[in-house]
């Protein structure tokens, strides 16, 4: 396995970064009396969030076996893949690059960011050719490479990730939004043999709570040593940290919706199976399902007349629309408004 030196990638002025530190991060001995951060003594939520958020690392490091030393939390993945941009890439300099189709967030905020974006583009079952990310890599290469598992928007798993860790001289994000959903393992098994390494997670998808903004980054002490220093002080809000909590203590509540949720995937595949506009329905791992269409424009009007929004990936994708799963009401009106088509 060839060397790899962390700073030998970080940008020589986020090295060089003080982290913001409250005085309250080293309120060891439990200070009852709080005068240092010009909150109000009245309302309910009036006290500023842990910033560091031991309690939710720690029972994070318990559901996953992993230090909490390994662990950033973040308002959502979203703000974590802005935070490893701005750490590993140089503006107007350095490239990342990402599968084609895939989650446009990275693209976004490496291009705020002034770095460019390159494009992997997948073979017609949406998995990556090896020569070309071979080739790609050797003749610009990016500083990271955003991989997502199962992909979005196509649902798939991508095969073989350890090859592509162990084959880019740069940082490697596995995103696993939807990990849950897939009987893929987890790469979390791999993060103590490279040090180049980074799964994204988060709490938007299989966990319900979208609107809580929680995601997690795990990586090497050192890689969650930088984004710590970088982040937003107080970055992830109490009630969040606090919803976040709860939900992990009710595990059971979390695997009967996952058991719920794959009874409606495939009571859905079978429904599709008797449409006649579906031209043909991806293999899925995900909590949607990317479906061609014959007439792409009339299916997505007509569940828009009869209420129904879903995601036309036309023309990235020609003639597919992404349709995620609901619950049993909704996916009958869904399948109610395609067999009317």
């Amino acid at each position: 396995m060839k060397q790899f030196t962390l700073n030998n990638f970080v940008r020589k002025n986020i090295l060089a970064l003080q982290p913001y530190i409250s005085f309250r991060d080293h309120n060891e001995f439990n200070v009852p009396i709080l005068l240092d951060a010009n909150e109000s003594p009245f309302g309910e939520c009036n006290r500023y969030p842990d910033s560091t958020q031991k309690i939710l690392k720690n029972r994070l490091s318990e559901l996953k076996n992993i230090s909490p030393n390994q662990i950033a939390v973040g308002n959502g993945s979203d703000e974590l893949i802005d935070l490893i941009i701005k750490i590993f890439c140089e503006p107007k300099k350095d490239s990342i690059l990402m599968m084609n189709p895939s989650f446009a967030m990275y693209g976004f905020y490496a291009t705020i960011n002034e770095n460019t974006v390159l494009k992997l583009d997948l073979d017609k079952n949406f998995q990556i050719e090896k020569e070309e990310f071979l080739k790609i890599t050797k003749e610009n290469k990016p500083k990271i490479f955003f991989l997502c598992s199962p992909n979005n928007p196509t649902g798939n798993s991508v095969e073989d990730i350890e090859f592509y860790i162990q084959n880019f001289d740069g940082i490697v994000v596995v995103d696993e939004a939807y990990i849950e959903f897939s009987n893929q393992k987890s790469s979390l098994e791999l993060l103590d043999k490279y040090s180049n390494f980074i799964v994204l997670q988060t709490f938007s998808k299989a966990w319900g709570m979208a609107g809580a903004r929680v995601g997690m980054a795990y990586a090497s002490e050192e890689i969650i040593k930088l984004i710590n220093t970088v982040k937003a002080p107080y970055n992830v809000n109490s009630l969040s940290q606090e919803l976040v909590l709860n939900a992990i203590d009710k595990q059971d509540q979390f695997n009967q919706n996952l058991e719920d949720i794959f009874k409606e995937r495939e009571w859905l595949k079978n429904e599709f199976e008797n449409i006649n506009c579906i031209k043909k329905v991806f293999p899925t791992d995900a909590n949607f399902f990317l479906i061609e269409f014959e007439n792409v424009e009339k299916v997505y009007q007509n569940l828009l007349d009869k209420e129904v929004l879903t995601s036309k990936r036309t023309p990235q994708i020609p003639n597919c629309i992404r349709i995620n799963i609901g619950n049993r009401e909704e996916n009958m009106q869904l399948i109610t408004v395609l067999k009317n088509i």
